[in-house]
């Protein structure tokens, strides 16, 4: 080496030989603050992403509940078609049993019909059918379909004077609503 290369390597490593740096383990000013930045936008992913989970949960328990909800309807009224189509058997089997004949022979037919429209109507009661009880009551477009106005002394003004045809409920839903007469 000369003379010149070791004064320059003297000055780098001091006089005990160390080389020195500005501050051994410290880093610029700028190169911290880019670093910090960096996690901060990292944290807010972080936070946005966490956001974005929970609502994501929510929705999802919401959709659950919803499905849970119209599946329970589904399957209450599953038979509402059904027993729709057998209302007019359950009329027909009334009227029957309205008009029964007189005598050994018209009563046993009365007899008859009489034990197949209960064991109907016990089947059809299982299922959540109900009879409206309309008489006597104060007229409800949401439950009577009102065919006629008739003069009554014995009810008030606007009360169901004669049912014409039985309305029905599935547990609580009006399926087909009676047809009376009210008082006028």
């Amino acid at each position: 080496m000369n003379e010149h290369q070791e004064d320059s390597l003297e000055k780098e490593t001091g006089s005990e030989g160390n080389v020195t740096s500005q501050a051994e383990g410290e880093q610029p000013a700028a190169e911290v603050s880019e670093e910090n930045a960096a996690i901060a936008e990292l944290q807010r992913q972080a936070d946005d992403n966490h956001s974005r989970y929970l609502r994501a949960q929510a929705d999802f328990d919401n959709f659950r509940r919803r499905t849970l909800k119209e599946k329970e309807e589904l399957t209450q009224y599953a038979s509402l078609k059904l027993i729709t189509q057998l209302l007019p058997v359950l009329d027909n089997f009334q009227r029957a049993l309205q008009t029964s004949n007189e005598g050994a022979e018209g009563e046993s037919f009365a007899k008859g019909v009489d034990m197949i429209y209960r064991q109907l109507s016990q089947v059809l009661e299982a299922e959540g059918l109900k009879q409206m009880d309309a008489v006597g009551q104060p007229f409800d477009p949401e439950l009577h379909q009102a065919i006629m106005q008739v003069e009554s002394e014995e009810y008030e003004e606007g009360i169901v004077v004669e049912a014409i045809q039985t309305g029905y409920w599935l547990k609580d839903k009006v399926i087909r609503p009676a047809m009376v007469k009210v008082s006028g």
